[in-house]
């Protein structure tokens, strides 16, 4: 039986629910800019998020050093400092340092780890399993799967996800496939205790309706306070403030995916002066018509205030 509280025939290991942002990471000068890293925890913890994910997809982990790596986790777990629960990134292509990355992230304090899918590899089901399973075996940490198709590639099958949750730490999904039917599909396979958090912004409401408990959101690194309210009405089943906050939102959505995020979202922060542009090569900061329509995004939110307005005209 795979650890976690048991309800019945219902196997509960992690209880993650409502809006957890996918952190970017601060640079300056080629380096982690930790003093605004610390200042955006503080900052979305006061705004109400729900929980926080260091060093993932959106933290551009593909260009940390397995030292930044640990340090940017580290950083995050002290500054929430038990407020908000943190869900570490970490994910490789090589199962050799994913396992290091997971357990790094045990010993700096976090309480869940985010493990995508083997990128460029492309790895068959069985290989996806025997991936997944040498990370549950390294750690004893509750591992959220991080199935994204269209960064990775391959596609975890929903049968694979149902061996992987028999394993004692596979407790749930980022679904970042758009499938808000996979929620469902996910639901029947593995049960009510298999934790499903939206891995896009943009169908986190069909996901919600269909019976998902959170998303894991880069739209919440802008709009934290607004993420939050949304995954909170999508809780309580209140279908009309949730939708009346999609369509607040939607625009956003679509802006900070115009281009290769974390472009959009990094220029999307040093509007609102919680960071610097700055990104690491091969990603490039985006283009002035992608800076326009982040700008009317942000003003359609209600994002900007009078002093921020008269800077961008």
């Amino acid at each position: 039986m795979p650890r976690g509280l048991t309800r019945g025939t219902i196997v509960v290991k992690t209880i993650f629910r409502g809006s957890f942002t996918a952190l970017v990471t601060p640079f300056r000068n080629g380096s982690l800019d930790e003093s605004a890293f610390r200042q955006i925890v503080d900052w979305q913890v006061a705004e109400g998020a729900d929980g926080l994910v260091p060093a993932g997809t959106t933290g551009e982990s593909p260009t940390l050093s397995q030292e930044e790596h640990r340090l940017i986790v580290e950083w995050c777990v002290d500054q929430s400092a038990g407020r908000v629960p943190v869900i570490a990134g970490a994910g490789s292509n090589s199962t050799a340092e994913a396992m290091a990355l997971s357990i790094q992230a045990e010993k700096a304090g976090a309480d869940a780890i985010l493990v995508v899918t083997p990128y460029y590899s492309k790895p068959t089901q069985e290989g996806l399993y025997r991936h997944f399973k040498a990370i549950n075996d390294a750690v004893s940490l509750p591992i959220i799967v991080y199935n994204i198709p269209g960064r990775s590639v391959v596609d975890l099958s929903v049968d694979t996800m149902k061996r992987l949750f028999e394993l004692e730490n596979i407790a749930g999904v980022k679904d970042a496939t758009g499938n808000v039917a996979r929620v469902c599909e996910q639901r029947l396979a593995m049960g009510t205790g298999f934790n499903q958090l939206s891995g896009d912004d943009a169908t986190a409401l069909g996901f919600m309706t269909n019976g998902g408990h959170g998303c894991i959101s880069v739209t919440a690194n802008v709009a934290p306070r607004l993420c939050a309210k949304f995954q909170q009405a999508c809780l309580k089943h209140d279908h009309v403030t949730a939708v009346a906050l999609q369509d607040r939102l939607a625009p956003l959505h679509t802006a900070l995916f115009l281009e290769t995020s974390p472009a959009p979202v990094k220029f999307a922060m040093s509007m609102l002066g919680k960071c610097a542009e700055t990104l690491r090569l091969p990603l490039v900061p985006v283009t002035e018509a992608t800076r326009l329509a982040v700008r009317q995004a942000m003003r359609h939110a209600g994002l900007f205030n009078e002093r921020i307005t008269a800077a961008v005209g």
